[in-house]
């Protein structure tokens, strides 16, 4: 995903941007900024140092370092073994194949959002709306489609990192809350809890189940906070100015 202009808003953050942040608020939303963009990368397929970064419980303690911050609530039930659990050898790169990426009708758990729900298409476009409303376009990348799982975590971690922004800088960050409260509940609020539901039935290895499994309790708790902020999320038009789907 990238920024239409020039300035390359679209990029993930620089840590050192979000480490200088003081305001408690923006603070919080920096942290669900870094939630969303590790969730990102654990959905990228796995190269073997991401397998060692899991062996080595890198990515336990990272995760587990990101979602205290957001809300110590976040840690209580979580198995911590399963996150440093990637198997021997080439394991994980086959399981995320198993899971994910091959099957004779297509994988078992599409990390599609389209494909949960029977109306591609809309869902499609209506992420492109959110997408260029806020001057993002899609890359060429082979996997990077409006309803990915990735693709859609990044533009929630620009969003919040906005937020985190325009918060540390004493003014309304109203507008990047209720485009986070829309999407969320529009697109991955929506369907990863059926992703989840396929997961568990495929008896997966045990990192990809907890994970999968984290995801859907932080975007439950994510957009309980939102809600809380901005109210309940309106019918037809989202709050951003994007005409959504229903």
């Amino acid at each position: 995903m990238s920024e239409e202009s020039e300035e390359s808003q679209g990029a993930p953050p620089e840590p050192e941007v979000l480490d200088a942040l003081t305001n408690p608020d923006a603070l919080r939303a920096a942290a669900r900024s870094r939630a969303y963009g590790a969730f990102a990368q654990v959905f990228e397929y796995p190269d073997d140092q991401f397998a060692e970064d899991i062996r080595g419980g890198e990515l336990a303690r990272a995760l587990r370092e990101i979602l205290e911050a957001v809300d110590p609530a976040l840690l209580d039930g979580r198995d911590w073994e399963a996150l440093q659990d990637a198997g021997e050898t080439d394991d994980l790169a086959v399981e995320y194949s198993r899971l994910f990426d091959v099957g004779a009708s297509g994988p078992p758990c599409p990390l599609y959002g389209g494909l949960y729900g029977g109306a591609r298409m809309k869902t499609m476009e209506e992420a492109v709306r959110f997408y260029n409303h806020f001057g993002l376009t899609i890359s060429q990348e082979p996997h990077e489609l409006p309803d990915h799982i990735t693709t859609q975590f990044e533009f929630l971690h620009f969003l919040a990192f906005r937020e985190a922004e325009t918060l540390e800088s004493g003014e309304d960050a109203g507008a990047y809350r209720r485009a986070q409260r829309d999407f969320l509940a529009r697109n991955p609020g929506r369907w990863i809890p059926q992703l989840r539901g396929r997961v568990e039935k495929e008896k997966p290895m045990r990192f990809f189940l907890e994970i999968v499994r984290s995801i859907e309790r932080f975007l439950e708790a994510d957009l309980a906070h939102l809600v809380k902020l901005e109210g309940g999320v309106p019918k037809g038009k989202a709050s951003s100015g994007v005409t959504t789907a229903h």
